[in-house]
């Protein structure tokens, strides 16, 4: 869908087949306060920091590996095209089984790691904080300088106050940003972040299968000025590299740009949003444009490119083994979206394109959101090295790009079935 949507194909916003691509084009109106001076004392702190930090920004294992690696928005940093996802981590999976995943991905060129303070999914007290745990034992056996680790701090909840020492409603206030941030180092055992996200919004948004906005659960929330602030102090702190946001709006990304212009703030270098064959929309209507290279320079970090693993065609035949160890069964209600839709009707339609063209669902799920011109990263979690092993094979092995006949195939389904999932 590139050309429908008035993409330039080219150079720096098209990845095409280069190893890096480097953005250089920024736009004045949404640069912001990504850079400005620092105190003297403070800057000779951070001197040996930033010093050893120009050394690990790619964090590349590119001799080993055939994945692109790309420069996330304004930042410094060079992430594979693929993330690691951990959420299973201390849930789906066991400390060891953590360490196999982490290492067979590392050892395959992925250099890019994604958590959360709420890991792993589903939340609930009992298990909150074991995916962090289980990535800091892996952690003291590598160089730290080689991982980009991605961690988020959770947005408003009523639900999670367990999250907090005061036991209080969860805003992305100072108060709750400094804990969050201190929290997530004790428990990764490092002294700084990569990438740190606001997991969704303090301000009330559709999330998690919501599609339309509702006005009137408008409520009032804590200033974009406010959020950026405390990210600012932690940056100068050395805690905090780079700041991102997830399952944010085109209205939100906006004004988080325009306050860091405004301000002369941290600029937010990332989205983290849900992105696959059946989650187009959201993103390709307005997103797309505001997070362009020419614009706000906003890198795509996608997840649920599988579809939560409805695109690998599992939950077709309920009874198969695969979909009752498949997350959908085993935590009923979860993304509950892809089972109570028309997404299986376009999934099966998806399935007999792969067929068609000689290509397994995944490979064409994962060459789909490999391919799109404004995808930096797509995030895959895998509850097995087997998984996690087809996945990276699929964008190493598919043809890069998908031929013209595949990208056909796959615009017609979707222009039968726009964003399935929705309920």
């Amino acid at each position: 869908m590139a050309s429908s949507i008035g993409f330039s194909l080219t150079p720096p916003f098209f990845h095409g087949n280069t190893t890096t691509t480097t953005r250089s084009i920024f736009s004045p109106s949404c640069l912001g306060g990504g850079s400005h001076p620092l105190p003297n004392a403070r800057r000779r702190r951070l001197s040996h920091r930033r010093s050893s930090f120009k050394t690990r920004i790619s964090a590349k294992v590119a001799e080993k590996s055939a994945l692109q690696y790309r420069k996330l928005g304004d930042s410094d940093l060079e992430v594979s095209e693929i993330t690691l996802g951990t959420m299973t981590f201390g849930e789906q999976n066991t400390e060891k089984e953590a360490h196999q995943i982490l290492s067979y991905a590392f050892e395959h060129g992925i250099n890019t790691l994604d958590t959360a303070e709420a890991y792993p999914i589903p939340m609930k007290k009992e298990t909150q904080g074991n995916t962090d745990r289980y990535i800091a034992s892996w952690l003291k056996s590598q160089p730290r300088e080689k991982v980009i680790l991605a961690t988020k701090v959770s947005g408003y909840s009523e639900r999670s106050t367990y999250l907090r020492d005061n036991g209080k409603v969860l805003r992305v206030d100072a108060a709750n940003i400094r804990e969050s941030v201190e929290k997530s180092l004790k428990r990764l055992n490092t002294d700084y972040i990569d990438l740190l996200q606001i997991h969704w919004p303090d301000r009330y948004v559709p999330l998690f299968g919501e599609y339309l906005y509702d006005p009137l659960k408008w409520r009032p929330s804590v200033p974009f000025v406010e959020q950026l602030k405390v990210f600012q102090e932690l940056i100068d702190e050395g805690k905090v590299r780079y700041i991102g946001v997830s399952n944010e709006t085109s209205y939100g990304v906006m004004q988080f740009v325009n306050a860091a212009k405004v301000e002369g703030l941290p600029k937010i270098v990332s989205i983290q949003n849900n992105y696959s064959l059946l989650v187009r929309c959201r993103f390709e209507v307005d997103l797309v444009e505001v997070c362009h290279p020419n614009n706000c320079n906003v890198g795509l970090l996608a997840y649920s490119p599988l579809g939560g693993g409805s695109l690998t065609g599992k939950y077709i035949d309920i009874n198969s083994e695969a979909a009752r160890r498949g997350r959908l069964n085993l935590f009923p209600g979860y993304m509950e979206r892809y089972n109570r839709s028309i997404a299986k009707e376009a999934t099966i339609q998806y399935i007999e394109l792969a067929k068609k063209h000689g290509l397994t669902p995944v490979q064409l799920a994962l060459g789909f959101a490999r391919d799109r011109p404004f995808m930096i990263s797509s995030i895959i979690g895998a509850t097995s090295v087997d998984q996690l092993k087809e996945d990276i094979d699929a964008f190493l092995k598919t043809e890069r790009p998908l031929p013209p006949e595949v990208m056909s195939g796959i615009e017609t389904v979707f222009k039968r079935y726009k964003d399935p999932a929705i309920l």
